[in-house]
């Protein structure tokens, strides 16, 4: 009888033989090595070696019958089954010839120091995946503690999480059997380790790589333990050879696991402390965050399915390993839905606490805070679980949770991981959810927020908009997106769109940097408290001034790269005084305006030397975003142009940087937003790519009224008489002039009826809300439809 076979011997083909886990590392290394997929060696005890193992003593039918009298709903029964079962297979030795052959295969390892996972039958398959649901022990060494282990690792397919997750899934467990993988162990104490997943966790966009990463052995990540960094790779652009990183948020990392000194522990890791230094900064290099993703699209190919991989990097070799890989089983089992769902917040609460939303919607309950697996009992059904940090021995009773909430992890922990599957929220990384929310509290837990997920006070109305998107016909115009918040690019990107008409550069600047571009150049000159404070928040980048563009090309490229190959038109920053004023700093470069929105913004602050060399970041980013990444469907637009002059030295600026109208299919575009540029469209259009209506300040600037007011709000209608004759103007100034006319103010989101009157008078496109794109596409249907009734 065969009880062990090298990796270099199995192939896909064996999973009845070795399990699923140890068939795709079998299937990697034969199949993936020689196109620059790194896979540690090892070998696998055979499914034969657990069967004749069983068959000692009738254990397996001592199995089977404590097994078919047990209800798993009784939590208290759950665990006294699974301990007597462990036991019966910790008590049960070894045969000599099972010794024998692992300790002769162990021999023949060039590395003496062992991972030893485990690898089901009914593991890492396309539609289950029991991640986490057998133990994985590292840093084994010696034979006596490697055979130790894998007698752990056999007794761990009957531990309580293992047993209700093969219940739910519906697996017989006298039809799965159990492999041990010894591999050799990847020296990531000394450096770094993580997962990442061949598409986006939350949305299921399919363009992206996402890699987590954090010091230290992987298990802190896989356990929820450390909130990790984070990153995404545009696929694209790694297929071209261009430089692919789409953004990077820095995550806490504030513990590793490394490896002991002892000689006699099975499992001998410990948890320390990551110095502040090394917290601040993030813990994977570009050259290393490439190499990754090209390793994970090579896996992703070969199987022809999103990928759920772990990943390890050698401190010592300094190499990049795989030391797992299986089918990605949530969002890509998912099928396309002809119907969205979409949750929104109708009003804002009192905030307790945020942290990283998984899941895109709303829930509501009780808290019970547990901090113990052992007193997880006390959570009833449809409260929201507030704890530290979850692992598979919580999952029997976590499918009662209405929602989950974590003080520690990421969005590949095992909270996150078992909320897709339950198909609930949970906000995962809070730092201090257990001591912020009080036990028994009624809370609100949005996810639907973007990227981060927010904790608030009470119950909260929102409503749920479904949204039919089966069958939209074709219309006339283009109907885009009205778009700021780069966190939700990848879920609008799945609404009907023919790409993004305005993309807010101020959403960027404000929600992710928050530094005035001023004091970042001038930080020399800055007071020392406010000069230690941007210089902790820019840490993790190579200067101030790096971290201002390189965030502003992470957003802009994230939003790009989100619609490719639809046109995106970003348009410049268009703060005015008072709202830069509020970044960290800007109170000390900038003026005291009576009237702010009549003041110092848009193309007028683009050449005041006060402002000339911040505009310059901002087209340093955009340069990065098309240059360097080839995302060339990234247009610019000019906000707020008083005169044609203006225009001229903006157009000469924006050139001067770098941007020039027409290489590489570059078109600069001008909001039309001043009743001058409705009333010399001829004279702006000669200088630019054609016009963005922005109806918001030319209803202002027209009718005399502050948007802004209350006073005079219900004054305020797009579809005045006077807006009406110079929209009419623009765009035909546009239409024989053979350039660009769209709108994106607030107007046709607000009034169905002003967006049909916009369609019959020729204009190419209308960029909406993305709450209001398909009921707008409807209405305009109809009233094509209609018209043509009419004639």
């Amino acid at each position: 009888m065969q009880y062990v076979i090298n990796f270099t011997q199995i192939s896909a083909a064996d999973i009845k033989k070795v399990g699923g886990k140890n068939a795709n590392l079998g299937e990697m290394i034969g199949q993936l090595t020689d196109k620059g997929v790194n896979i540690p060696d090892g070998f696998a005890t055979t499914t034969a070696a657990w069967h004749d193992f069983l068959a000692q003593k009738k254990l397996n039918q001592k199995i089977t019958q404590l097994l078919a009298k047990l209800d798993i709903q009784n939590i208290s029964a759950l665990n006294k089954t699974s301990a007597h079962i462990r036991r019966l297979i910790t008590t049960t030795p070894f045969s000599p010839p099972f010794i024998k052959a692992i300790s002769e295969a162990y021999a023949a390892l060039p590395h003496k120091t062992v991972a030893i996972r485990s690898s089901a039958t009914a593991e890492d398959l396309a539609k289950a995946s029991f991640a986490g649901q057998q133990e994985t022990f590292l840093h084994i060494k010696g034979i006596t503690n490697v055979l130790h282990a894998i007698k752990l690792v056999f007794a761990s397919l009957f531990t309580s999480r293992a047993i209700a997750y093969r219940e739910h899934a519906g697996f017989d467990h006298t039809e799965i059997a159990l492999s041990a993988g010894i591999q050799s162990m990847v020296r990531s104490d000394k450096a770094v380790s993580g997962v990442m997943f061949t598409l986006d966790t939350e949305s299921g966009f399919d363009q992206v790589i996402f890699i987590t990463a954090a010091y230290g052995l992987g298990e802190t990540i896989v356990q929820g333990a450390v909130n990790p960094d984070e990153f995404y790779v545009h696929k694209p652009s790694l297929a071209s050879g261009k430089y692919a990183i789409l953004r990077r948020n820095l995550g806490e990392k504030a513990i590793k696991m490394v490896y002991t000194a002892s000689k006699t522990s099975n499992n001998s890791t410990k948890i320390i402390s990551v110095p502040p230094a090394q917290r601040q900064r993030f813990c994977l290099t570009t050259e290393d965050i490439h190499e990754l993703a090209r390793q994970a699209q090579i896996i992703e190919t070969h199987y022809g399915k999103p990928m759920d991989i772990e990943w390890a990097k050698d401190g010592i070799d300094g190499r990049l390993y795989i030391v797992q890989a299986r089918p990605e089983t949530v969002k890509s089992q998912q099928k396309p839905q002809q119907t969205l769902q979409r949750f929104h917040l109708t009003q804002k609460g009192e905030l307790i606490v945020s942290g990283r939303s998984v899941g895109q919607s709303i829930a509501q309950g009780t808290a019970r805070i547990i901090l113990n697996p052992k007193h997880i009992k006390a959570l009833k059904a449809n409260e929201i679980l507030v704890t530290d940090m979850t692992d598979p021995d919580w999952e029997p009773v976590m499918k009662n949770a209405a929602a989950i909430i974590t003080n520690r992890g990421g969005r590949t922990c095992h909270a996150a991981i078992v909320a897709r599957e339950l198909g609930i929220p949970a906000i995962v990384g809070c730092g201090n959810a257990t001591s912020k929310i009080k036990p028994g509290q009624t809370i609100t837990i949005s996810c639907a927020e973007g990227e981060n997920g927010y904790v608030y006070k009470g119950k909260l109305p929102f409503h749920i908009e479904k949204i039919n998107i089966a069958s939209l016909p074709k219309l006339p115009i283009k109907l885009c997106l009205i778009l700021g918040n780069p966190g939700k690019a990848f879920t609008y990107q799945f609404l009907p769109n023919d790409g993004v008409g305005l993309a807010r550069l101020e959403f960027i600047i404000g929600n992710t940097i928050g530094i005035h571009p001023n004091a970042l150049l001038n930080l020399q000159k800055l007071p020392s408290k406010l000069k230690r404070e941007i210089q902790q928040k820019t840490a993790a980048y190579e200067s101030p001034i790096e971290f201002y563009i390189e965030r502003l090309r992470e957003g802009i490229a994230t939003i790009a790269a989100a619609f490719a190959p639809r046109e995106v038109i970003f348009r410049f920053s268009d703060f005015k005084s008072n709202e830069y004023a509020n970044l960290l700093g800007g109170d000390l470069f900038e003026p005291k305006e009576e009237n702010p929105m009549l003041g110092l913004r848009g193309a007028a602050r683009y050449v005041d030397s006060t402002f000339e060399k911040s505009f310059a970041l901002e087209c340093q980013a955009f340069l990065r975003v098309r240059e360097q990444m080839g995302l060339t469907n990234t247009q610019l637009m000019v906000p707020f142009v008083r005169t044609v002059a203006e225009l001229q030295r903006v157009i000469a600026q924006i050139e001067h940087y770098g941007l020039k109208r027409g290489t590489n299919g570059l078109k600069i575009y001008m909001m039309c937003e001043i009743p001058a540029n409705a009333l010399l469209a001829e004279e702006f259009l000669k200088y630019v790519d054609g016009f963005s209506i922005g109806s918001n300040d030319l209803t202002q600037l027209t009718l005399g009224l502050d948007r802004d007011s209350g006073l005079v709000a219900a004054l305020f209608d797009e579809r005045n008489a006077a807006i009406k004759l110079l929209l009419e103007h623009a765009i035909k100034a546009c239409r024989k002039a053979g350039k660009y006319i769209g709108i994106c103010g607030q107007g046709p989101s607000d009034h169905p009826d002003f967006a049909k009157w916009l369609m019959d008078m020729g204009i190419q496109s209308i960029s909406l809300n993305p709450d209001s794109i398909v009921t707008t596409w409807l209405a305009l249907s109809k009233h094509k439809n209609d018209q043509k009734l009419k004639v």
